[in-house]
């Protein structure tokens, strides 16, 4: 007969996040062992880790330092936890997320059941049109720089389960192993990689942002997704005391604002005069400007400010068909390149396709150019004769024109 346990956790709990840990792959952490092999003996790795954070006795492992490239260049420093810890953390949210997401406001939208990035944009959108102003901010190194007691004060205030304290708490002192398998201790912050960071950090900015902006500056209205925000005025000077307060309040908070990522914005149209030095801003992958466009009912071309695809997120796109050298992919047939990238383009248009579509077109002729560069290693007949190799996809785009995601929305015609 089993002893009774100092916490309550239901097995069936380690299951549940055991799915969804898997469903959102990952890598290995510090023991190298991957989700197959954790796999091999499922059943008892998972009894242990209930057992484990059941009894109390549960103490997470090193974060794995992971430095990835970021759009905007330089790299961001990820703390990947292993499978076992990943799915620990699981647990823990599972049961904490609840908690603390019905406080959680309108315009929060990073991390959340049933919002998202596409979400954020299009609400800027709109107030955009609204609003003359906009202060764009961006929080330097958020999951770095968290304070300690100043999140658990946040945590404790919506959770009273002392398991889910208890681990939340260790989960933050965990160690990082860097690449060369050295052991550095952590002084706040909270890994960004780790499963119940985003939760924390949206927790923390609830109150370091999201309800000081709704108590003490009601009448501005704002967007935020992790750490980019959006505030929108009605006047520049307006604007600029938000800056100065808001600055204050993130130091107060133990966060700093990014210098070169925060500035006031004029949202120039074709009803709103005068010159200013800022009337563009990007914000999730979309750059916000004064863009040309037509009112097919009264067929007239006014300027309005509205968002497309931005041109590091344009680089991005064209660097990941480049990294994946179908262009050399000889071995593959024309629908197996199809099979394996659609996820891709899909994924492309599906985001970046939802405002000013044509704006996509130099990603489409770039992977199109790269479909002739395969055609003419492919075919011996087509060598030193792209001419040639774009005829022959250009017949391949008009007789199967549902092949590639971005044929379907009519950019066969973009091999000439």
């Amino acid at each position: 007969m089993e002893k009774t346990k100092p916490f309550n956790i239901p097995k069936q709990r380690f299951v549940q996040a055991y799915k969804l840990v898997k469903a959102n792959a990952g890598a290995a952490g510090v023991d190298n062992e991957s989700l197959a092999d954790f796999e091999k003996n499922l059943k008892d790795n998972l009894y242990k880790l209930w057992n484990r954070m059941s009894s109390g006795s549960y103490f997470p492992p090193a974060v794995k330092a992971v430095a990835i490239p970021k759009k905007s260049g330089g790299t961001r420093i990820l703390g990947v936890p292993t499978v076992s810890d990943r799915i620990a953390q699981m647990v823990v949210k599972l049961e904490f997320e609840p908690e603390v997401e019905p406080h959680f406001l309108t315009d929060s939208y990073a991390y959340r059941p049933h919002k998202s990035a596409l979400d954020a944009v299009g609400i800027t959108r709109k107030r955009c049109w609204q609003y003359n102003w906009v202060l764009e901010f961006d929080i330097k190194g958020l999951f770095d720089n968290i304070p300690w007691d100043l999140l658990m004060k946040a945590v404790r205030k919506h959770c009273k389960t002392k398991w889910v304290t208890l681990y939340i708490e260790r989960w933050l002192q965990a160690p990082m192993q860097q690449e060369d398998g050295t052991i550095t201790l952590r002084t706040c912050g909270t890994p960004q990689g780790g499963v119940i960071s985003p939760v924390l950090s949206n927790l923390f900015l609830h109150y370091v942002f999201d309800k000081w902006m709704q108590l003490y500056h009601p009448d501005i209205p704002w967007c935020r997704y992790a750490d980019d925000g959006i505030a929108h005025c009605n006047t520049e000077l307006q604007a600029k005391k938000l800056l100065k307060v808001l600055d204050y309040r993130f130091k107060e908070c133990g966060l700093e604002l990014h210098s070169s990522k925060t500035k006031i914005v004029y949202c120039k149209d074709s009803d709103r005069k005068g010159k200013y030095h800022n009337t563009s801003f990007d914000f999730l992958g979309y750059t916000f400007r004064p863009r040309k466009v037509k009112n097919s009912k009264k067929n007239t071309v006014f300027v309005s400010f509205t968002p497309a695809v931005s041109k590091t997120a344009l680089k991005s796109m064209r660097a990941t068909t480049r990294k994946f050298n179908w262009r050399n992919r000889t071995d593959l047939s024309i629908n197996e390149i199809a099979r394996r990238y659609n996820p891709v383009l899909n994924g492309w248009l599906y985001y970046y396709g939802r405002y000013q579509r044509s704006a996509m077109y130099a990603v489409w002729r770039h992977f199109n150019k790269t479909l002739i560069d395969w055609a003419s290693r492919k075919y011996k007949r087509f060598r030193n004769r792209k001419t040639w190799s774009a005829k022959f996809l250009q017949g391949i785009a008009e007789r199967e024109p549902r092949l590639f995601a971005h044929w379907r929305v009519g950019m066969q015609g973009a091999f000439a």
